[in-house]
């Protein structure tokens, strides 16, 4: 029986509890001074350790291949740095902008794009004075539309600081939406209390009300526990729709089998599957990242076989900073003049 109940931070931390061995110990404390490293209770307690390669323990157990850095692998795999007028802020789309407000998270996964800017020995989060530069970034802009609070995780933050955000954000005529990015309903359920989603639902304009949006990070069936599933529960009644992130990871989800059952778990807990991403080419996450082929292959096996609502955008993030790009699979072929379209069992019709 599993009696962990504190957060494991560190290389000894991992093997005292049995995820690793020994041995590994040294290889693992070098992974461990570079990335940062935390696993919640929570999703400790999925682990199976009796298997190798459980998908839970791929993602958040740390492993001496991340040690290894391929030619290809970038520091800022989606150049995030290239878009930023001001600290805090990416502005790569014309109509939305990430506000970054901390870089820390309850967990860090083993594949993150962002590895090489969070974690304990980052800054914690924005300055006041940077925050305030960030937002009078967006009321300066009236192009954005949109504002999406990532980091780092945005939820790690207390109620007071996201209420205090939100109404900063409410108070932007030209902001219509704020979406926030996270993982912390399957990481440490318990934080998703009533007094934090009544502030991701402050307003600070009487006269209408933000649009607010919930994507919550999740890469395998298992991570949506009843804890996971009542956490998202306190957000869905409460009015704020959920989407689902989710990345394409070797071992993980990269059968059509396990993907279906991701996709169908989120939609049971009333997470709309939204992006199915590629693989980064973060460094020491070559282990991890599959072809573009595989993700293909499953998004054509999860069509016309699985319902709608469970149908993601498989998308690749085209590194150097030059946005998202979906990756199909592509059903339409032009032919003579006229068209040839695939169906889901594989066959093709004409079509004029």
């Amino acid at each position: 029986m599993n009696k962990q109940i504190r957060t494991l931070r560190t290389a000894g931390d991992i093997v005292d509890e049995g995820f690793v061995t020994p041995a590994e110990r040294a290889a693992l404390e070098k992974v461990a001074a570079r990335y940062a490293v935390a696993l919640p209770p929570a999703l400790a307690a999925l682990i199976d350790r009796g298997d190798a390669r459980d998908p839970i323990a791929l993602q958040f157990v740390p492993d001496a291949a991340e040690l290894e850095t391929t030619p290809d692998e970038l520091a800022d795999p989606i150049g995030d740095e290239a878009h930023s007028p001001v600290e805090g802020i990416v502005h790569r789309y014309p109509d939305r902008v990430l506000l970054k407000l901390t870089h820390v998270c309850a967990v860090y996964c083993r594949f993150c794009f962002r590895r090489e800017m969070v974690g304990p020995d980052k800054p914690n989060a924005l300055s006041p004075e940077a925050v305030k530069a960030a937002l009078d970034y967006i009321r300066d802009h009236q192009e954005i539309w949109e504002v999406i609070l990532t980091g780092g995780d945005p939820l790690i933050l207390s109620p007071r600081r996201l209420r205090a955000v939100m109404k900063e954000l409410g108070a932007i005529d030209h902001v219509k939406v704020v979406r926030l990015h996270t993982r912390m309903p399957v990481a440490e359920p318990s934080r998703i209390t009533p007094d934090l989603v009544r502030a991701l639902k402050t307003s600070g304009n009487a006269r209408r009300t933000l649009a607010v949006y919930v994507a919550v990070h999740v890469n395998h069936a298992r991570e949506l526990t009843p804890e996971a599933r009542a956490a998202c529960a306190r957000m869905a009644d409460a009015g704020i729709p959920l989407l689902g992130q989710s990345v394409l990871l070797k071992g993980v989800n990269d059968s059509a089998e396990a993907m279906r059952d991701l996709m169908r778990a989120c939609v049971e807990s009333r997470i709309k599957p939204y992006y199915l991403h590629h693989g980064d080419l973060a460094p020491g996450t070559a282990h991890l990242r599959t072809d573009i082929a595989t993700g293909q292959n499953i998004m054509r096996e999860l069509r016309g076989r699985v319902s709608g609502l469970c149908q993601p955008s498989y998308v690749l993030d085209i590194p150097g900073g030059h946005g998202k790009s979906p990756l199909g699979p592509n059903y339409l072929e032009t032919v003579d003049g006229g068209y040839e379209i695939e169906d889901f069992t594989g066959r093709r019709h004409a079509y004029r």
